[in-house]
């Protein structure tokens, strides 16, 4: 079946759809809004297609699907040839809709060049503004700091300082149990139980806009003292598959290292991500000795050298040290590095490090074992092991922030 055209798809889901009695409704908003619904779908099928065919970079892309029933998520974009204004009294102007009065987090820098107006669950509505700006660097600084993230202290910074972590979740834990426990005694369909579920979503609302504020005030702060943050490639999708799942989602280290990496680059600093698998808590900082093993309930350790440790300074001063050698010898940049990292997230990169053959220091070839030599045949590859088969089709969802709030 041939691909249909956006000629062809507009004239019937939207030119045809309005002169039906089941679809006149359509006709009560604005075409651009229509139009742009239908040039979202078409951009996701074919990202979904390039994925398919290999020539998209990035995490593997699932087919478009219909948005659930209990979704109460909803969003328009009016573009300029919507024509939409600000009137002189601070008021937002959108065709077929009128005057809406507006609550400015900051002045626009410069002329919209479309508006999105987004209602979240919690039956807010905010005006979001896409804005052509330029880069401003800030002064230079001589500091860098590495960063070693974690569950105990959000983030232990390689000068020493510790940041703890507010888990805004857990503390806001009861307060949602309730509001939860009152949802679930309310009858289905009734007007009651839809207010119960509202107060739910504003409960979950104030902890996610809590934590993105704390996060968005901490990595500004790191962004304004530091001319280079070094901080280590964590991989948050496989963590979030443990015990601590609940930890780690509370934690928001995609959401907080995502701020310093479009920050870095907005105003002029250096973002470095570290390997995965650099042993940064088992590597002493002093001499560079590797220790053996370094189980989870060691925060303390002294090694043969001498040197007393902290796990976690110790692991912030070894990120710092590695981002430095690696900035030395030349790496990508850091977006295409986060790129890489999300590929190998989303369709099934190694949580592990690859397999390695022992291979022994002296050995004539009659005594080489037969596991050995099946290892240095072309047919066994352990490196080319992998979680996920490259015929799977994995899905990925990705986050729009809404920007202009509180000037980040």
């Amino acid at each position: 079946m041939p691909y249909v055209s956006d000629g062809d798809l507009s004239k019937q889901v939207i030119t045809e759809a309005k002169g039906t009695p089941e679809r006149a409704w359509l006709g009560k908003v604005s075409a651009v809004v229509l139009q742009q619904a239908l040039a979202d779908l078409n951009t996701a099928y074919r990202n979904f297609f390039a994925s398919l065919s290999g020539k998209r970079k990035g995490p593997k892309v699932g087919p478009p699907r219909f948005r659930s029933k209990k979704d109460t998520r909803q969003a328009i974009r009016f573009t300029k040839n919507a024509r939409f204004a600000i009137t002189a009294g601070g008021k937002l102007r959108l065709p077929k809709i009128g005057d809406i009065p507006v609550r400015w987090s900051r002045d626009l820098p410069a002329e919209p060049s479309s508006v999105t107006v987004v209602k979240d669950g919690a039956g807010r509505y905010f005006a979001s503004f896409a804005i052509e700006t330029t880069d401003e660097a800030l002064p230079g600084r001589t500091q860098e700091v590495g960063i070693d993230l974690g569950l105990s202290h959000f983030a232990v910074l390689s000068d020493g300082r510790k940041m703890d972590n507010p888990r805004f979740l857990r503390k806001a834990e009861r307060r949602l149990r309730k509001a939860q426990r009152n949802l679930s005694r309310k009858e289905k369909g009734s007007a009651n139980r839809a207010k119960a579920k509202l107060k739910v979503a504003k409960a979950y609302a104030e902890v996610t806009d809590t934590r993105r504020d704390w996060a968005h005030k901490l990595s500004t702060t790191l962004i304004r003292d530091n001319q280079a943050i070094y901080v280590e490639d964590l991989a948050v999708s496989g963590l979030a598959r443990t015990k601590l799942a609940k930890s780690i989602h509370d934690a928001g280290w995609s959401q907080f290292v995502g701020m310093l990496e479009y920050k870095a680059k907005r105003y002029g600093r250096t973002f470095v991500r570290i390997d995965r698998w650099f042993p940064s808590s088992k590597l002493c900082s002093e001499c560079a000795t590797l220790q053996e093993s370094m189980p989870l309930n060691v925060r303390d350790w002294v090694c043969a050298c001498g040197a007393t440790h902290d796990r976690d300074i110790n692991a912030a001063i070894n990120v710092l040290a590695e981002g430095r050698r690696i900035v030395a010898a030349g790496r990508k940049p850091a977006a295409e590095t986060r790129q890489e990292a999300e590929t190998s997230n989303a369709c099934g990169g190694q949580v592990r490090p690859p397999l390695a053959v022992a291979r022994p220091m002296k050995q004539e070839a009659s005594e080489v074992p037969r596991d050995a030599a099946r290892a240095e045949s072309p047919a066994f590859r352990p490196e080319s092991a992998s979680m996920c088969s490259p015929a799977r089709s994995c899905r990925a969802s990705s986050f729009l922030p809404i920007p202009g709030r509180n000037g980040r």
